[in-house]
């Protein structure tokens, strides 16, 4: 993994939120590249924190970031 902060997100119309390390795996996944989104978390949370609090954290960011769905 690189030296970063950073998840790939997308985010479903249901609300559902699916994280990827980076973008290379969600594209092995079949994630369409065009609908993720990169996030900087705040490496507290990155490093301390549950993979519920940081799915908090970006579905947030995401609804605050975007108007609609992704």
């Amino acid at each position: 993994m690189a030296d970063n902060n950073a998840l790939y997100a997308i985010r479903f119309p249901d609300g559902l939120v699916s994280l990827y390390i980076d973008e290379e795996y969600a594209i092995e996944r079949g994630v369409d590249p065009a609908r993720l989104t990169r996030i900087e978390i705040p490496r507290d949370l990155f490093v301390t924190g549950t993979i519920q609090e940081i799915r908090e954290y970006v579905a947030v960011y995401l609804e605050s970031h975007h108007s609609g769905t992704a």
